[in-house]
C-alpha cells in the first residue's frame, strides 16, 4: 500500500517540535510559549503543562514574511526514567532592551504531567542582538549523552559574519553536558565560544543522528536558494557567509550570485546536497529505522517549510543517491519525527497547527 498522510491531532498553535514518551505518547511545544501533551492515540491534548518558563519571547504570528522568536525544542534527558528531566530552548528577551537570544532550559516534568518543577536555565546564547530571525534552537542528545544546540547567524547583514568568528555563539552548534557546561572532546578552537562544535551556518533547523555511523547530521536554511543537508563533524567550517549555494533576497534568482562569491574555499566543508535557488526552506529531519515501511530503511526524511512537502533521501553512507518529494503537503512542514509504532509524524507550521501522521 501506497503512504498516506492522515490528521492525528489538530488544536495546536504553530507547533514546532515533538518528544515521544516510552508510552507512545508525546510532549509536543507551540511557539507561543506552550507545552502539551498528546495521548498516543491523539485522543486527547492535555491544557498548557504548567511551569514553562514565563520569560518566553514570542514574535507577532501576523507579521510578513513571519518572524521567528519564541518556544522552540523539547528533548528528554538520556535518563528520563529516573531523573523526569526535560529540556527546553526559547528565545529570551534582555528586560532593558530589545535585544534577545536562544536559551536552553531544564526542569522536571511531574509524574502526572500537568507540571514542570525544578527549572532553571543551563546555557545562554553570547552575544545578544536585536531582530527576530534565524535563531536555530534545535536540540538533541548525541551517543555519548551531550545535548548539541544549534544556534543561527540572526539574519542581520551586520551580524551574519560572526557565524565566522569562534567567539561569537552565532552561527555556531554547541555540544554541552546535561548542566550546560562544554562537553569533554569537543574540538579545541582558540578563542572559541563555550561548547563549540561547529560553526559557519547560517539557520540549522533539524539535526539527527545516523543510525548506524552514530555521525551528526543538519539541515540548514540558506538565504534565497543554497538550503543544505550537512554531515557535522567536530571542528568544521561550514562556510557561511564566506561561502553559499543562495544569493541575497532581493536578487532576481535568473541572476543569482552566490553570496560570498562562490560555492566552495579551502577547508570549509561542502555540503552534501543542497537545494535551490528557489528554496525549500528545510525544517527538522529524522533516519528512518521502523518497520511500517521497510523499503524506506536508512532513508533520511527532510521536512519543508516553504515546498509545503516531505521530501526523502536515499543514501549510501554519506552520498546521497537520489532526492525525492515524496508528499506534497500543501501545508508547512515544521518537523518529521519518527514514532514508536514505526510511522512518521509531521508537525505542521500554522495558527491553527496539526500533527499529521504517514502510514500504509
Amino acid at each position: 500500500m501506497a503512504p498516506k498522510v492522515v490528521p492525528f491531532r489538530d488544536g495546536l498553535v504553530r507547533p514546532w517540535s515533538l518528544a515521544f514518551l516510552s508510552d507512545g505518547s508525546m510532549l509536543v511545544t507551540e511557539r507561543p510559549g506552550r507545552l502539551r501533551h498528546v495521548s498516543a492515540d491523539g485522543a486527547t491534548l492535555s491544557a498548557p503543562i504548567a511551569g514553562v518558563p514565563a520569560d518566553v519571547f514570542a514574535s507577532s504570528l501576523k507579521e510578513d514574511p513571519p518572524l521567528q522568536a519564541g518556544l522552540f525544542d523539547v528533548v528528554l534527558d538520556p535518563a528520563f526514567a529516573t531523573n523526569r528531566r526535560i529540556y527546553l530552548s526559547y528565545v529570551q528577551r534582555n528586560s532593558d532592551s530589545d535585544s534577545n537570544g536562544v536559551v536552553v532550559w531544564r526542569g522536571e516534568l511531574t509524574p502526572d504531567l500537568r507540571s514542570l518543577v525544578n527549572g532553571r536555565v543551563i546555557y545562554t546564547e553570547s552575544p545578544r542582538i536585536g531582530g527576530e530571525r534565524n535563531y536555530g534552537g534545535k536540540l538533541l542528545f548525541d551517543r555519548g549523552g551531550y545535548l548539541l544546540v544549534t544556534l543561527g547567524d540572526r539574519f542581520e547583514p551586520d551580524t551574519r559574519d560572526q557565524a565566522q568568528q569562534p567567539g561569537s555563539g552565532l552561527g555556531k552548534i554547541v555540544r554541552l553536558t546535561t548542566d550546560g557546561a562544554p562537553a569533554p572532546g569537543n574540538p579545541v578552537v582558540s578563542g572559541g565560544t563555550p561548547g563549540l562544535w561547529s560553526l559557519g551556518h547560517r539557520n540549522p533547523q533539524g539535526l539527527a543522528i545516523h543510525p548506524v555511523t552514530g555521525q551528526l547530521w543538519e539541515s540548514e536554511h540558506g538565504p534565497q536558494g543554497g538550503d543544505e543537508i550537512n554531515l557535522v563533524l567536530p571542528g568544521g567550517n561550514y562556510g557561511w557567509p564566506r561561502v553559499s549555494y543562495g544569493c541575497e533576497y532581493e536578487t532576481p534568482i535568473e541572476n543569482c550570485k552566490p553570496i560570498g562569491g562562490g560555492t566552495s574555499s579551502g577547508d570549509q566543508k561542502a555540503p552534501l546536497t543542497w537545494w535551490g535557488p528557489p528554496s525549500i526552506a528545510p525544517g527538522g529531519i529524522a533516519f528512518y529505522t521502523g518497520k511500517g515501511f521497510p523499503e524506506w530503511q536508512g532513508s533520511l526524511f527532510v521536512a519543508a517549510l516553504a515546498d509545503k512537502a516531505l521530501w526523502r533521501l536515499t543514501l549510501n553512507g554519506s552520498t546521497v543517491l537520489k532526492r525525492e518529494r515524496l508528499l506534497d503537503v500543501g501545508r508547512r512542514l515544521r518537523d518529521v519525527r519518527q514514532g514508536p509504532d514505526g510511522w512518521l509524524y509531521l508537525l505542521t507550521d500554522e495558527d491553527a497547527g496539526q500533527i499529521l501522521r504517514v502510514q500504509r
